[in-house]
């Protein structure tokens, strides 16, 4: 079995069955393969062969569906970024990846459009074509002939980037079978079927939403629901009209929203799981969900891209003393283990490292051999997390050993945003560091000790970061300082800076 086959195979067992929703219009799982079959033709007619790699720069739409799935019928590599990326980010993956084909959206066209003065690539875009840009709903006129997909599970299907704490993104591999391992997962720890109804407004660049919701979804072939964006107000609206059944979100979406001051007046009994992942939500964070959204279907899932992702579960019923941790057990088709600085297993209450075994875990990282064998040892996948088990068996993250931000659900890593920072010529020193946030559970303060004066760091600061780094990555809150704390070798003291903070709170 591969992706490509499941919508094909659920085309002809169920062709009228609703499959896409989206502001836009409507399609059954006929219409969406049809649609897949018609790109799939063209793109071969263009030039797309096996193992071409192709970029989809798109939010939360049907285009973005259908080109997933074209990519995959051809055994190409697809690479979703996210639609926040500036035109230097994606210029940074379209060089890494060595990608041949490239889609934006209309609504993203101004972050891309340049793009074609320096790269020989294959470009599309939604809506009418433009200059050396092809049109994606001419390609839509192509033959509807079906094209077959007979890729193993074992084949490449996609590369995910992540950032990493040296600076540049790193592109996570994955293969059919590491994809279907963690979507089977979500079928069953978190049940659907034909006639579940599936929320898709995180984005879809993301693995949680992407392969734990969306390929999920397909497996059994329920019906998605898409949004380009997240507001209170459409997550409210979507769930009440569309009688959603499966919701992904960060902790911040449930906080905003359990604010809307008329929460009580949409309908959202129709929810059976309120999912979320990326930060964990404390008890009295819990509570107010649980009374606004008058629900006991709030489930934690906990993992990380490289996992596929997989890791462990807290169920609802676990909520309550329990919430904030991360569960007792490891989930469906994986395992883990506490372990030290040698790989032996701690004891219970003693720190230790959480590492991961399953099928869902990346093949590696794209072009990185050198830092795939520091994260994947015999089997398992070392996360870089400290956790703790308690005595009824709960584990608690108490550290990240990668310096992660994770604000509203997305990592920040400090050693890519203090790079961009270095380059302004007032600044002479600059270090990231998370510090708490009521909404977004953590956000990102910037330190900055600079050569020359400037007269409103915060707002000089952020004006130079704003082309440069997507917006979410820049930092919230800054502190100028005469020099950052640094040991005999040079290297930054970071938790020097993190009891700064908090002994000024």
């Amino acid at each position: 079995m591969n992706i490509s086959e499941l919508l094909a195979y659920q085309s002809r067992k169920d062709p009228n069955h609703e499959a896409l929703v989206s502001p836009y219009g409507r399609l059954s799982y006929g219409e969406w393969n049809d649609q897949v079959n018609r790109i799939a033709n063209r793109l071969k007619e263009l030039g797309f062969k096996e193992g071409n790699k192709f970029v989809i720069h798109m939010p939360n739409v049907t285009e973005f569906m259908t080109l997933y799935v074209a990519v995959l019928r051809l055994k190409g590599i697809v690479i979703p970024i996210n639609a926040k990326l500036t035109q230097q980010e994606i210029q940074y993956i379209l060089d890494h990846s060595e990608a041949q084909f490239f889609a934006t959206h209309e609504l993203l066209f101004d972050h891309s459009q340049k793009l074609t003065e320096s790269n020989d690539l294959t470009f599309i875009k939604t809506g009418e074509a433009q200059g050396d840009w092809l049109s994606f709903n001419t390609l839509l006129q192509g033959d509807a002939t079906p094209v077959h997909c007979d890729a193993t599970e074992d084949e490449e299907a996609s590369i995910l980037y992540t950032s990493g704490t040296t600076g540049n993104p790193k592109g996570v591999l994955f293969t059919h079978r590491n994809i279907l391992t963690v979507a089977t997962m979500i079928c069953i720890e978190m049940p659907m079927n034909k006639q579940s109804r599936v929320l898709h407004m995180m984005p879809l660049s993301h693995s949680a939403p992407l392969h734990l919701f969306m390929v999920a979804g397909l497996y059994v072939g329920a019906t998605h629901v898409l949004a380009p964006t997240f507001t209170p107000d459409l997550l409210l609206d979507m769930v009440s009209k569309e009688k959603v059944t499966h919701f992904f979100g960060a902790p911040v979406a449930y906080l905003m929203t359990a604010k809307h001051p008329d929460i009580e007046q949409y309908d959202l009994s129709s929810m059976e799981y309120w999912v979320y992942g990326g930060a964990p939500l404390v008890s009295n964070e819990v509570n107010l969900v649980k009374e606004r959204f008058k629900t006991d279907s709030l489930v934690c899932v906990y993992g990380l891209t490289e996992a596929g992702p997989n890791g462990t579960l807290l169920k609802s019923e676990e909520h309550g003393d329990k919430s904030g941790s991360i569960g007792q057990r490891a989930a469906l088709n994986c395992e883990i283990r506490l372990v030290d600085e040698n790989g032996q297993d701690v004891a219970q209450g003693e720190p230790g490292e959480i590492i991961l075994r399953g099928e869902g875990t990346m093949k590696g990282y794209y072009k990185a051999p050198d830092k795939t064998a520091e994260t994947l040892k015999d089997g398992w996948l070392y996360t870089g997390d400290i956790a703790i088990q308690d005595e009824d068996g709960y584990f608690w993250v108490i550290d990240r050993k990668k310096d992660v931000i994770i604000s509203g659900g997305v990592n920040i890593f400090p050693t890519e945003v203090e790079k961009v920072i270095m380059q302004h010529e007032a600044v002479e020193d600059v270090a990231i560091v998370g510090i708490p946030h009521e909404e977004w559970g953590e956000t990102a303060k910037a330190f900055v000790a600079l050569n020359e004066a400037l007269s409103d760091l915060e707002a000089e600061i952020k004006s130079f970061l704003q082309d440069k780094i997507a917006s979410y990555k820049i930092p919230r809150v800054y502190e100028q300082v005469e020099a950052l704390p640094r040991n005999a070798t040079g290297k930054l003291l970071r938790n020097e800076l993190r009891e700064r903070q908090e002994a000024s709170m």
